[in-house]
């Protein structure tokens, strides 16, 4: 099942966009679900995703790369054998933005 959040598009930025935090963090992180995302220090997404090997994980990165081209809203990606780490934040505005969990959930939709 898509998530609605996943059903959006995500909005470029043009530095005036508003940061999210306290309660409207709060409400957009419940909206991912328990999908294992994680708000760090109230600026970044984080995610990490295993696989059973490095191909696997290569093709993931990949897909992400793919989606991220298609929003123009760009994950910073680290991955090694069996393991990718996205974060996910709005570099203009160095904070959170609802395009981040906009693509946070199209990536959901990926694992």
């Amino acid at each position: 099942m898509i998530s609605e959040l996943a059903k959006k598009e995500c909005k470029p930025c043009d530095g005036g966009t508003p940061v999210l935090k306290g309660d409207a963090l709060r409400e957009m992180i419940n909206k991912l679900g328990d999908s294992g995302w994680n708000v760090l220090e109230e600026k970044r997404l984080e995610k990490k995703f295993r696989f059973p090997d490095f191909r696997l994980a290569l093709d993931f990165v990949n897909r992400v790369g793919a989606v991220a081209e298609e929003q123009g809203h760009h994950p910073n990606i680290c991955f090694t054998w069996g393991e990718a780490t996205l974060q996910i934040w709005t570099h203009k505005v160095d904070g959170l933005t609802e395009s981040d969990f906009i693509l946070a959930a199209k990536i959901n939709q990926l694992d």
